[in-house]
């Protein structure tokens, strides 16, 4: 007998990318910086693979305003592996973060 298999659509990685990366203090929000129109053209903030077994990650986040920044992508970073590996039970591969802006 076979151990039941458990398939994480990639829309439930998406959000659970966004929602822990939204969880650290100094994120405003998920999202691309720049007018709107260049960040619909841009494409969606949060970018997933999932290849051999791992995610990777490529996110795009908004800071507060007086928050250093290099922190502020670490914490995101550990929140985002952290979400992958725990809640969703995958292996997390390259995650990055990339600040595009500060403020509202």
């Amino acid at each position: 007998m076979t151990a039941p298999v458990l398939a994480v659509g990639r829309s439930v990685i998406v959000e659970m990318v966004r929602l822990a990366a939204l969880e650290v203090p100094g994120v405003i929000r998920v999202a691309r910086g720049g007018p709107a129109l260049r960040a619909w053209f841009a494409g969606s903030p949060v970018g997933v693979r999932v290849r051999d077994g791992r995610v990777s990650v490529r996110l795009w986040v908004i800071a507060r305003p007086g928050v250093a920044l290099v922190p502020l992508a670490a914490q995101v970073r550990s929140a985002v592996t952290g979400a992958i590996e725990r809640l969703l039970g995958l292996e997390a591969g390259m995650v990055t973060v990339i600040v595009d802006g500060v403020g509202g």
